[in-house]
């Protein structure tokens, strides 16, 4: 290959890649989104002097305790079919949950990935949602009906979460250690990335990170 072929190549594949940390200045870029009953969502911008980037936070505050309701906000700005999502979370309140969650290969509401961290349960849980129905994926040298891992979530104190992925192969990190990896082939494909809750949780999000590649 000749020089100046080889450094076009590099250079195409350096553009495929990619990577944005969002701060949470402004909602621009982001829409609403939910599926089953319960009440409409509400995320905002909201100032905390606690945010890791201060000053704002976007945070998801509608309380509805209906079990089955997934508030989500969706950035449209990126679709992609493997790399990584990182955010800083905080969850503020809940009875029902206080779950903090990313989603990606996101096709629509009823379509994609999440994985979530739950200050109730002090877990974290890969799922796909196909078709509506949430499917919990179990990790991978586990039995099939084992619920993702028991792992500590501070109520009240900020964590971080982070899920890279490459093909059908996801890995799950908290707080800077990897703590479980998924394996599944149900959406192959590019899709939108986004941010999750679940029921009544409110709770704070700050420094998404995405990254393409």
């Amino acid at each position: 290959m000749k020089p100046a072929s080889a450094l076009l190549l590099v250079l195409a594949a350096a553009a495929l890649c990619g990577a944005e940390t969002i701060n949470f200045d402004s909602a621009a870029g982001w829409t609403v989104a939910m599926i089953h009953a319960g009440g409409a969502p509400k995320w905002e911008i909201r100032a905390d002097a606690t945010a890791p980037s201060k000053p704002n936070v976007f945070a998801q505050v509608s309380d509805d305790k209906t079990g089955g309701r997934f508030p989500l906000a969706v950035w449209e700005k990126a679709s992609f079919t493997d790399g990584s999502l990182t955010v800083k979370f905080k969850p503020i309140s809940g009875t029902v949950d206080q779950a903090a969650g990313m989603v990606w290969r996101y096709k629509d509401p009823d379509n994609y990935y999440i994985v979530r961290a739950n200050a109730l349960e002090d877990n974290v849980v890969l799922y796909k949602l196909e078709k509506g129905q949430r499917v919990s994926l179990a990790p991978k040298g586990a039995p099939a009906k084992t619920y993702g891992v028991k792992h500590a979530v501070p109520k009240n104190a900020w964590s971080t979460l982070k899920v890279a992925f490459q093909g059908n192969l996801f890995t799950v990190y908290c707080n800077g250690k990897q703590i479980f990896e998924v394996e599944d082939a149900t959406f192959a494909g590019a899709g939108k990335a986004g941010l999750w809750t679940k029921a009544d949780s409110v709770t704070y999000f700050d420094d998404f990170r995405i990254e393409t590649r």
